[in-house]
């Protein structure tokens, strides 16, 4: 026994990085319980769009343990490949943004199986440009402010999707303006009370720093939805709520339906949707994974005190190869994308320094398959807290760009509010990633520019061109 734990010890480090096993536990349990919320929020995120011949995905309502299931599969899967391979405390989920970005941006112009076959190659292509080590001179190629403002700019996206969802911020139906509060500028419904009490209440466990804030928000906005229809009769309609209505389910626990796994399609999307449209919605979700992943590690690794002195983290190559397949399993699952989760700092608050808290973690998401069917109750206006809270957290990088210096500015300016103005990441990026190429240009420092930025410019503008392009040849 003694044996097998110091082996154990050496293969993941324990000692040497000044951890314990309890200190491990106690830190997979933390990472796992803030980010749990996304085995709710994900299946509500993707079933709230329909594709081009309008279907959910998974059916309808029958459809969400489907997709709760498939996604704490492939979290608690990928987590643990996380801890054995890369031996890093850094879990993986589904990620936010990217599954806003399949549901509400590239779904609806194909099939859902082709939407997540596109999520698959995005994957697939990260894998390879780890291997051949393009993945890092493509990430220093764009200014690290920039990449700031992406991450802000997703945070505000997720935060309209869960205003509008909640029924908290509607369309007037009038050229101006255009959208406003509730149903005439008045909170007059059941379903719009509760998501505001829910979030009041989710804000005040962040700021007291509650353990699983997210997650006892989204559970204790729940059960009073629970509580308002078994009392008011509610039900759904343009007053009612916004997707399902919660009500005690008829079981709390049930065996996982894996039917949504396989379910993508690689090349289809490519005919249907166009060339230059799919070549778009491939590099949108990689430049967001990208990021993303890379800015995380980092950061957790500096968390932890596990950055080398040239500003690395051990076995960089590992995990970011780990992660790139989740992005493709996530993809073959029907979840979307799956990246590195910034929550893992959770667990390295609490000790974690090795990939002992994922197995933790992983072992948890695993037994979460089997409390699928629970996703059935949790109604929109619970689970739209989540997305505010975290639209706030992601928003705080702002203040690392300098607002001063206009070349970077501008473009950072526009690539934030396109995103939630247009309801599209793509459309913010693409033009903050233009007019900084174009504002070096004008002021005679092209040179400034990286190589590959000038590709990636080429490739937007062909993007944003298409609709004309589109009409000139008929």
């Amino acid at each position: 026994m003694l044996r097998g734990m110091t082996s154990l010890d050496r293969f993941f480090e324990i000692s040497a990085r000044g951890s314990t096993m309890s200190r491990e536990l106690r830190g997979g349990l933390a990472t796992f319980f803030t980010m749990a919320y996304i085995v709710v929020l994900n299946p509500l995120i993707l079933h709230s769009s329909k594709d081009a011949t309008g279907a959910q995905l998974g059916g309808g309502v029958d459809g969400l343990p489907l997709i709760a299931a498939a996604t704490a599969l492939v979290a608690g899967v990928m987590t643990i490949v996380m801890g054995v391979a890369g031996r890093f405390p850094l879990a993986l989920a589904a990620g936010l943004g990217v599954n806003a970005m399949v549901a509400f941006e590239i779904a609806p112009k194909m099939t859902w199986a082709d939407a997540m076959g596109l999520v698959v190659i995005e994957g697939l292509i990260i894998a390879v440009l780890v291997l051949t080590g393009l993945r890092t001179a493509i990430f220093h190629s764009v200014p690290t402010q920039l990449k700031t403002a992406i991450g802000v700019g997703i945070g505000l996206f997720l935060a309209i999707i869960g205003f509008v969802d909640a029924g908290f911020v509607r369309a007037t139906g009038t050229p101006a303006p255009p959208i406003g509060l509730g149903i005439g500028g008045k909170i007059v419904t059941w379903p719009g009370l509760v998501f505001v009490v829910g979030l009041l209440l989710t804000i005040v466990l962040v700021v007291r720093k509650v353990k699983g804030a997210i997650l006892i928000g989204i559970g204790a906005t729940t059960v009073l939805a629970i509580v308002v229809e078994a009392i008011a009769k509610v039900g759904s309609g343009e007053r009612g709520w916004s997707l399902n209505v919660p009500r005690v389910p008829e079981k709390w626990f049930g065996k996982p339906d894996f039917s949504l796994l396989g379910q993508f399609n690689l090349f289809d999307s490519w005919k249907t949707a166009g060339v230059v449209v799919c070549a778009m919605f491939v590099f949108t979700l990689l430049i967001t994974d990208f990021f993303d992943t890379m800015g995380t590690m980092v950061a957790v690794g500096q968390e932890g005190g596990l950055v080398n002195e040239d500003g690395t983290v051990p076995r960089t190559g590992t995990i970011l190869f780990v992660d790139s397949l989740a992005a493709a399993a996530g993809g073959a699952a029907s979840t979307s994308s799956n990246t590195s989760y910034i929550e893992s700092a959770a667990g390295v608050a609490e000790g974690a320094r090795t990939g002992i808290s994922n197995l933790v973690t992983g072992g948890l998401f695993l037994l979460a398959m089997f409390l699928a069917p629970l996703v059935t109750i949790v109604p929109f206006e619970a689970a739209a807290t989540a997305l505010v809270v975290v639209g706030f957290v992601m928003m705080t990088g702002i203040r690392n760009i300098d607002w001063a210096d206009y070349e970077i500015a501008i473009p950072a300016f526009l690539t934030i509010v396109l995103m939630p103005f247009t309801y599209s990441i793509s459309n913010g990026i693409g033009a903050g990633v233009i007019t900084y190429a174009l504002i070096k240009l004008v002021r005679g420092k092209a040179r400034e520019v990286h190589p590959l930025m000038w590709g990636v410019v080429a490739l937007f503008l062909l993007y944003f061109l298409r609709g004309v392009t589109e009409i000139m040849l008929g």
